[in-house]
């Protein structure tokens, strides 16, 4: 919890809107909506901004809320960092939620459309549905392809994410780049025996080739290494050193439609030291206001160099989308 609440608290324009009370404004304050989370969440950034610097703050009053939002987080047990981070920004997101009578879901099909506007109709409905300050900053949009090996039809889906799990190639020596793990990510995967989708055009089971692609880039991205196998009984962390970038991460290569810009920085990290049975996690964050990095392990902070960020510790990277014209 504190080292992604760490690393939320320097995503720039999340920490404004917490600090210039703009959350205030899109509170849904009808009776049958909870606020409690998004107003515990912008009082603790406030509270982390405004101490003086040798003050530590506790986020006792914010666990609470969060363990009345997400019961599985009650008492102290080591959780998913990833896991926490998607229950609490789905929280915040349903407490801001612009849309407060949703349509109901269309029944049309969207199949006869070209792609390009398949992909902005498909965000048209999430978006009469699903559409607040937190989206905006950390939902992207994703593109799935599945092309049948029989008749050659390939049908897309275009869903919403939050942040991309990535998966991180196994090589003997035991350093893949970040590149690599994308590219594992987006490569074409063939589905066969008990994986066969059933063919839209076929009407049968049918061998096929699925892809990923980024049709939409958010702002903020969040990319999840998955260190920690899926296995039940006999889980396992990978401790791959993953070689990240810090500045200007291309990712035009992803996008699923030719792009002009997809270049991201890197503000903050969160680590993950130990095992699956056992370990802590920290946060590396660059402060928005004095572009310094900190190494941030519970109520301990300590300047650090940007040369110490990566490491094999690091389980979830937090990029900003720069602005086109800072690379100029």
């Amino acid at each position: 919890m504190n080292s992604i609440l760490q690393c939320l608290s320097n995503t720039k324009e999340l920490r404004d809107y917490c600090l210039q009370n703009q959350y205030l404004r899109d509170l849904n304050n009808n009776s049958r909506m909870r606020t409690a989370l998004m107003s515990e969440f912008a009082k603790l950034i406030q509270l982390l901004w405004t101490s003086s610097p040798n003050d530590c703050v506790s986020p006792s009053e914010f666990k609470t809320q969060i363990q009345r939002y997400a019961p599985r987080f009650v008492g102290y047990n080591q959780q998913d960092a990833q896991e926490f981070l998607r229950f609490l920004l789905d929280g915040l997101h349903s407490e801001v939620n612009r849309v407060l009578v949703r349509p109901r879901a269309g029944t049309d099909t969207l199949d006869h459309l070209p792609d390009d506007e398949k992909s902005r109709q498909m965000w048209r409905r999430y978006q009469e549905r699903e559409d607040s300050r937190i989206g905006d900053l950390f939902v992207g949009q994703l593109k799935s392809s599945l092309t049948c090996s029989d008749c050659g039809y390939c049908s897309t889906a275009f869903d919403p994410f939050w942040d991309l799990s990535l998966p991180i190639p196994k090589k003997g020596y035991g350093e893949v780049t970040l590149m690599d793990c994308l590219r594992l990510f987006t490569k074409e995967d063939v589905l066969d025996g008990d994986e066969k989708p059933t063919c839209c055009r076929c009407k049968a089971r049918t061998r096929c080739t699925k892809k990923f692609s980024i049709q939409k880039f958010p702002k903020i991205l969040v990319l999840h290494l998955k260190r920690f196998s899926e296995a039940r009984i006999r889980t396992s962390k990978l401790t791959t050193f993953v070689n990240f970038q810090l500045k200007d991460l291309d990712l035009r290569e992803f996008a699923s439609q030719s792009c002009n810009h997809a270049v991201y920085n890197l503000y903050a990290v969160s680590n993950h030291s130990g095992t699956t049975m056992g370990g802590h996690y920290t946060a590396y964050c660059k402060s928005p206001v004095s572009s310094e990095w900190h190494s941030f392990n519970d109520s301990r902070v300590t300047p650090m160099s940007s040369s110490h960020v990566r490491s094999s510790d690091a389980y979830l990277l937090f990029y900003e989308l720069a602005s086109p014209s800072s690379r100029m």
